[in-house]
């Protein structure tokens, strides 16, 4: 593919609606680089479980918050997570770290230090990069080149989310999705919200094909008139 002008892509969203593979997917096929947020949280949460941090003290996680090495590799064909130097994109997927990404990424400091280490690696993508999260557009890249929310509702997500985690029941996972969302809409810093110059696009009654290929269609356009 011929060099194409850089592109700066936020992708925000609640879970489920098909953020992590339609980002993928995107920055895959025009060429970009691609950076999954939520595993970065998700990387600072596992590393708070590991070292003894009590994840219901606020002040606890605030004074770690610097403590651990995040490095995210950018390659949308096999993103990579790692922390003091381990590869982490298995554990960060556990129930456990789950349950409490949410309490963790409300801290303000850890949202500080997790900001910082996006727009930088946003900052260094030399062909564009498709960034995807919660506050992509409004907090972490507000002058992104095209602001994308994604939507599904909350049956839809469940049964995506279900479907990703084996075996799971659909109306617990919904459950937990819906108390995800008002814990990370709620949250003081930096919640959960749709930019006011985002394009929204509902996934319930789309396909991953035709999600990707919407987006797809606007990130051309977007380049196209740069």
């Amino acid at each position: 593919m011929e060099s194409a002008t850089p592109v700066i892509v936020a992708i925000d969203g609640p879970s489920g609606t098909g953020k992590s593979s339609t980002s993928k997917a995107v920055a895959a096929q025009l060429g970009l680089s691609y950076l999954d947020t939520g595993a970065q949280y998700r990387a600072i949460t596992w590393w708070m479980v590991s070292n003894g941090i009590d994840i219901d003290d606020p002040a606890a996680i605030a004074a770690a918050a610097g403590k651990p090495e995040i490095v995210s590799g950018t390659d949308p064909q096999g993103p990579t997570i790692f922390v003091d130097g381990v590869d982490v994109a298995g554990p960060i997927r556990t129930q456990e770290v789950t349950s409490k990404v949410s309490a963790v990424s409300a801290v303000p400091e850890v949202r500080a230090r997790i900001t910082e280490l996006q727009r930088t690696i946003a900052a260094s993508a030399e062909q564009g990069i498709v960034v995807e999260g919660r506050d992509i557009g409004t907090t972490v890249l507000p002058d992104a080149d095209l602001k994308i929310f994604l939507t599904a509702s909350p049956e839809a997500r469940a049964a995506r989310r279900s479907g990703e985690l084996k075996g799971s029941d659909v109306h617990t996972t919904r459950e937990a999705l819906i108390k995800r969302d008002a814990a990370d809409s709620s949250r003081k810093t930096s919640p959960l919200a749709k930019a006011g110059d985002a394009v929204e696009v509902d996934t319930t009654e789309l396909t991953l094909a035709q999600v990707i290929e919407c987006v797809v269609t606007l990130v051309e356009e977007k380049r196209a008139g740069k």
